[in-house]
């Protein structure tokens, strides 16, 4: 399979990475990023932190210096989507109307916002997942004094509570489930952290549904209304595949691909030179045996470089790699900084395993049967770290507590 254009669909941090990996393992062919946003490649998770404070300008948050992103020699076609794939032609079709022909091709065109109904006709409503939007959401916060109510109590919903928080304003976190951040951490840790955002003055109402948005806050059902000057809608995110809907690809909550990244089609194969990264693809992950999909930090950057080292791999005749990570994300709310290992699911036991939840510093493990699933760490970043090699071990619950069980 000859390469001599390879173009990567995405610019944020899996694209970038899969670019200077094509180079960096000697790619000589022509590299073309396309990208939905004006912004060259920008680290996301100051967005709802250091950049929403304002602590940080969004000129700290590139990914690369200027001159560093010319020194990669690659064309950057920036400020326009992705609007549909001709794989039996190997053409990108832009939303612009211009086409690009490739070779081989990298999707990492990430994930966007779910949102509520009538979302956009509402002046003060806001998401939170590019630059724009967290200075757009900055501007409202600065100051302090105002009351913000915050739709979704998972991970991007609790960090901005916690910053706008900090900010001087009053905060409501509105949540249909039992517990926040049930779905990464289940209903037992989720309310461990909530509590801790309870203490920090951060009104938490669990269980509640919203009905709708009013000009003057969240209309919940049974008729209460939730006053407020702003609202942010966190309400999770879906893999931006849109643009994919007559591509021949398989498509189920993201690019379905096999263990080493490659696009499966609809038929059952998988396309040869197509491959994907980041929040927008699920796949296997044989350390696990389980398929899964990913939407941190970490995963983006890893699957990024993989894929792009798998396709230079296929194009010179040589075998692909399997893509098998142990998982790992954090997130800081005030002063807390959560980190976690592996995987979770509803079915897991939990045991907090060092540490304490009262005293806010605790490590919990995960079982799934008689295995180690996950790792869980609260402000004990040596803890929870030092149970990656037991997660990428396969090890037992017995060995993971043992393990644990010498922590001080």
């Amino acid at each position: 399979m000859k390469m001599d254009r390879v173009v990567v669909v995405g610019a944020s941090l899996a694209g970038l990475r899969a670019a200077e990996t094509l180079r960096n393992e000697g790619f000589g062919g022509q590299v073309v990023v396309v990208g939905a946003e004006q912004h060259r490649p920008y680290d996301r998770p100051p967005l709802s932190k250091k950049v929403l404070a304002g602590e940080w300008e969004p000129e700290r948050i590139y990914l690369r210096q200027p001159d560093s992103f010319d020194e990669l020699d690659v064309e950057w076609r920036l400020g326009v989507a992705a609007a549909g794939l001709d794989l039996d032609g190997g053409i990108l079709h832009l939303a612009d109307g211009t086409d690009i022909l490739f070779d081989g091709c990298i999707i990492a065109t990430g994930a966007v916002c779910r949102q509520l109904a009538e979302q956009s006709r509402h002046a003060h409503v806001h998401e939170l997942r590019t630059l724009d939007d967290s200075m757009r959401l900055r501007a409202e916060l600065s100051g302090g004094d105002h009351h913000a109510v915050v739709i979704g109590a998972g991970f991007i919903g609790l960090e901005v509570a916690a910053t706008a928080k900090q900010l001087g304003n009053r905060v409501t976190v509105l949540e249909g489930a039992p517990a926040p951040l049930i779905r990464g951490l289940g209903p037992e840790m989720g309310a461990a952290i909530g509590a801790m955002h309870a203490e920090r003055g951060v009104d938490i109402r669990c269980g509640v549904q919203v009905e709708g948005l009013h000009e003057d806050g969240v209309l919940l059902a049974g008729g209460e209304l939730i006053e407020s000057d702003l609202v942010v809608v966190g309400i999770g995110v879906v893999p931006a595949t849109a643009w994919l809907d007559d591509s021949g690809l398989e498509i189920r909550d993201g690019i379905v691909c096999d263990a080493t990244l490659n696009a499966r089609s609809i038929d059952g194969g998988v396309r040869r030179g197509v491959y994907a990264a980041g929040d927008v693809l699920r796949w296997p992950n044989h350390l696990f045996d389980e398929e899964m999909r990913v939407e941190h930090w970490t995963n983006a950057a890893e699957q990024g470089a993989a894929a792009a080292r798998n396709l230079l791999a296929v194009s010179c005749g040589n075998e692909p790699e399997p893509y098998a990570p142990v998982p790992f994300f954090w997130s800081d709310q005030f002063d807390i900084r959560v980190q976690f290992l592996g995987c979770s699911s509803p079915e897991d036991d939990v045991h907090v395993a060092a540490g304490s939840v009262d005293d806010g510093k605790f490590l919990a493990l995960y079982r799934t049967g008689d295995k180690l699933h996950g790792a869980l760490g609260v402000n004990s970043p040596r803890w929870v770290m030092k149970m990656r090699g037991s997660l990428a071990a396969g090890a037992s619950w017995a060995d993971a507590i043992a393990v644990a069980e010498n922590f001080e």
